[in-house]
């Protein structure tokens, strides 16, 4: 697929749940914001969120960002790493405890299904940590279901443990 690296819309998740995670999401927005193809445009509240998957670790905070980049996703998808790279993100269990996650959920409209990556991010719609955030910043976008942001993110909180963070 080529793209011609004129400015998109992409949103981001981030999650951490190790050590000082509101200082964790502050340095991995930090270090987006400081590549100059990348401009954060607005960043969703942060939200406390119970483990999914494997369970037996702490609660997670989360939040999503959204970002105009002049990346292709690939590229992007590879600075996002650096950034968990530099947060010393460690996979050892999936979906097991970490510093930082950064997802890419969607770049503009593109759909995407490589090795490395699918776009947009194929368990996002299943996910309040990702929902609740997303329609914080865009409750009208129009989601892989046919639903939008707002209603997909009102049917998750009932399943998922989350809240929102004040201050």
């Amino acid at each position: 697929m080529n793209f011609n690296r004129q400015p998109v819309v992409a949103y981001i998740g981030l999650g951490t749940n190790m050590g000082d995670k509101k200082q964790h999401i502050t340095q991995a927005i930090k270090l987006l914001s400081q590549l100059p193809e990348i401009q954060v445009l607005r960043i969703a509240p942060l939200y406390r969120t119970a483990a999914l998957g494997y369970t037996k670790q702490d609660w997670f905070i989360n939040t999503v960002v959204a970002v105009v980049v002049q990346l292709e996703p690939l590229p992007l998808l590879d600075y996002l790493q650096q950034i968990e790279n530099k947060l010393q993100r460690v996979r050892t269990v999936r979906w097991g405890p970490r510093t930082i996650d950064l997802d890419l959920l969607l770049y503009q409209d593109v759909i995407l299904n490589t090795a490395r990556l699918t776009l947009p991010h194929p368990q996002m719609t299943k996910r309040a940590f990702v929902m609740l955030p997303l329609a914080d910043l865009s409750p009208n976008l129009i989601m892989s279901t046919g639903q939008t942001a707002r209603q997909l993110a009102a049917e998750l909180s009932w399943t998922q443990k989350i809240i929102k963070l004040t201050g």
